[in-house]
């Protein structure tokens, strides 16, 4: 059920490629079996909530400057400065101001599933949608994608993180790395990878989530707190 994953595309994702990281848990699966009312998880990783918070106090964090100010620093090292160029692509310095921190916001967010029109997801301001955000049809394959923008300075460590719960367990949790992206007029786009709605009787229901947007100073872009339904179909539009 994990509604996050994938590679950025539709503009440069520079910095931190090697350093890529990327957990994400297998979505639950109902054994198709309504008789035996239990649920199949898959094994893959996940990092509960707990251990995200240990990760951000274990972080040691650099002293901030703006961006012009990374760019006047060792402007002998030739290394160095290629490294900013192929970091900054097209920046205007100029535009970018003096700001110590990146701003990014969240522009889109929507479903992709074929044979249906993309839902697109309202984003509310105070992060909380009013009922039911989304309905996903059981055994439906689909994708999310959403598209932000970053203005001021870099945004280092940009990652994803979201878990889901069902009458109060948790069913779904991930973790992935977007990267380091560059401020520019031009939006980013990210595409999850395909995930598998799960199916059967004790797959369908009301879920609980709670999606954020964060950096590596664990500065919190948007967070969502959200329901979301399974169904035997689509929701009527």
């Amino acid at each position: 059920m994990s509604l996050v994953g994938g590679s950025v595309s539709g503009s440069k994702n520079m910095g931190l490629d090697d350093d890529k990281e990327k957990k994400t848990t297998a979505v639950v699966h109902d054994s198709g079996d309504e008789s035996d009312g239990k649920v199949k998880k898959g094994t893959s990783d996940y990092t509960t909530e707990d251990e995200e918070d240990e990760d951000a106090h274990n972080i040691e964090l650099g002293p901030q400057c703006t961006l012009k100010s990374q760019l006047e620093k060792d402007k002998d090292d030739e290394s160095l400065a290629r490294w900013k160029e192929q970091l900054l692509g097209s920046v205007d310095i100029n535009n970018v101001g003096e700001s110590l921190e990146a701003d990014v916001k969240i522009l889109s967010l929507s479903i992709k599933s074929s044979g249906i029109d993309d839902i697109v997801l309202p984003i509310p301001e105070d992060g909380k949608p009013k009922g039911s955000w989304f309905t996903l049809k059981e055994g439906s394959r689909y994708r999310l994608t959403f598209s932000f923008q970053v203005r001021n300075n870099i945004v280092s460590g940009l990652k994803y993180t979201n878990m889901v719960w069902k009458t109060a367990v948790k069913v779904d949790s991930a973790k992935e790395m977007l990267g380091t992206f560059s401020p520019q007029d031009e939006s980013y786009t990210h595409e999850m990878p395909e995930e598998t709605t799960p199916s059967g009787f004790f797959a369908r229901g009301s879920y609980t989530a709670k999606s954020k947007f964060v950096d590596d100073d664990n500065k919190c872009y948007l967070e969502i707190d959200y329901t979301f339904d399974i169904k035997k179909d689509w929701a009527s539009r």
